[in-house]
């Protein structure tokens, strides 16, 4: 079940001097307010992904580098807003100044082939910090490059394709938006298939804005700022194809077994081991905070976001329970809470986490008793195709955001066995991490099958 990636694989990575790119046109100059949703704290951050490509026969004689620099300045045309720069205005509002600057992009070399990351790519990835070099000039959220672009050729003919992007910009559907839009243009396109749409006033608060709505994740009754600290923090992936879905499912009830996704099976899955691992104070509450996007499911926002919005248009409600009861029971407990979580969300819960967040402002309390999952798993990573076919891994290059560890990403993966599934990126101290192995395998196992 857990694939580790090969830890002892060094190799060195040459790298040009960081370049911007500016759009390959004239573009409006323009101040374009983010929306509320945009402007949270929490998403405050840089996001990194990274995408491995195999060398393709057909591409033979074309440079990766030059090709997606060359597409990347075409595709800014579209995506002008990507060239400017965040800035803050009055009450802590964002805005991008569309001024052309431009994104930050690398040329880059590695003397590693794709067969050296081993058959099953998943996170960590050694070298990651040479594959996505972090510029000083640009790791700030305002007034920053809002993408960083790093393009690696390896000595098999593959190369790596690395990202980093401002995540006030969009979120996980907007920069997929953006990377198809990047390699249809790579492949000879005039334009994207699908035209970028801003319309960032539909995510803003109401007048007059009203709380209507419940939103425990932003709770600050009985949650402390400060907790027993992460150290020696160690990041793994955790594999869960059609073998561990049943395995999960068989530990549940029939109404629960036909009624609930496999990600909200997962979810529960990780919310009770991740919990049992930390070994908490039983009498504190723990809290599961599942990302929804307004753009998937029924009800969720009335009228529906336009085709090609590339804002953020998430929540993230939290399922909330004691560490006692949570750890006591059995799988059925933790996935009944996560399923009431987001059954909770729609158009009414949309627009009241909108107006609370304009109006007061509040902060996730992301303590260690706080977990996150966000699922990517059908966003299309692994279908951005530059020319040189499918990314054999494609998604996010780590999990955590910032010095809060707990956010899980859920990207779809094919295994080396030909199974489709999901790999959740978890973050734990180490200690913690071997416990949480050893509680995910006593799941899996059926142990705790008579238990519901």
């Amino acid at each position: 079940m857990e694939q580790p990636s090969p830890s002892d694989l060094v190799f060195t990575v040459r790298r040009q001097k960081p370049e911007l790119i500016s759009p390959a046109k004239p573009t409006p100059r323009e101040l374009k307010p983010l929306s509320d949703i945009d402007g949270r704290d929490f998403i405050r951050i840089q996001t990194p992904f990274i995408h491995f490509y195999r060398s393709e026969a057909s591409m033979a004689g074309k440079d990766p580098v030059k090709v997606i620099r060359e597409a990347l300045a075409q595709t800014l045309v579209f995506y002008y807003p990507f060239a400017g720069r965040i800035r803050e205005g009055e009450d802590h509002k964002l805005m991008v100044d569309c001024n052309e600057e431009g994104v930050m992009f690398i040329e880059a070399d590695a003397d590693v082939t794709l067969q050296q990351f081993g058959n099953d790519l998943q996170p960590p990835f050694p070298c990651f910090g040479d594959l996505l070099y972090s510029s000083p000039a640009s790791d700030q959220i305002l007034r920053c490059p809002i993408l960083l672009v790093q393009v690696t050729r390896l000595k098999c003919g593959g190369f790596i394709f690395a990202l980093r992007m401002n995540h006030c910009l969009c979120d996980g559907y907007g920069i997929v938006q953006f990377m198809n839009a990047l390699a249809e243009l790579a492949k000879g396109a005039s334009e994207p298939s699908i035209q970028p749409v801003w319309h960032r006033e539909l995510l803003n608060a109401r007048d007059p804005p009203r709380v209507t709505c419940t939103h425990h994740e932003y709770d600050e009754e009985g949650i402390e700022t400060t907790t027993k600290p992460y150290t020696n923090i160690v990041l793994r992936s955790f594999f869960f194809g059609p073998t561990e879905i049943s395995s999960l499912r068989r530990l549940l009830p029939d109404h629960l077994r036909q009624s609930s996704s496999s990600f909200e099976v997962v979810t529960a899955c990780l919310w009770l081991c991740r919990t049992r691992a930390l070994q908490l104070d039983p009498h504190k509450d723990a809290r599961m905070m599942v990302v929804v996007n307004a753009r998937f499911g029924h009800n969720r926002l009335n009228p529906p976001l336009p085709k090609g919005y590339y804002g953020n248009a998430s929540v993230f409600p939290a399922a909330v329970s004691t560490v006692g009861e949570l750890c006591e029971s059995p799988l059925r407990y933790a996935l009944e809470l996560v399923k009431k979580a987001k059954a909770e969300v729609n158009d009414e819960y949309f627009h009241s986490v909108i107006d609370l967040v304009a109006t007061r402002r509040p902060t996730c309390f992301l303590t260690v008793r706080s977990c996150m999952v966000s699922d990517l798993s059908r966003l299309g990573f692994r279908d951005v195709d530059f020319g040189w076919g499918k990314a054999v891994y494609a998604g996010p290059a780590k999990s955590g955001v910032q010095t809060f560890p707990g956010v899980t990403f859920y990207i779809g993966h094919r295994n080396c066995k030909g199974e489709e599934g999901r790999v959740g990126l978890v973050c734990l101290p180490l200690e913690c991490m071997e416990r949480f192995a050893k509680e995910l395998d006593h799941l899996l196992g059926g142990v705790r099958i008579s238990l519901f």
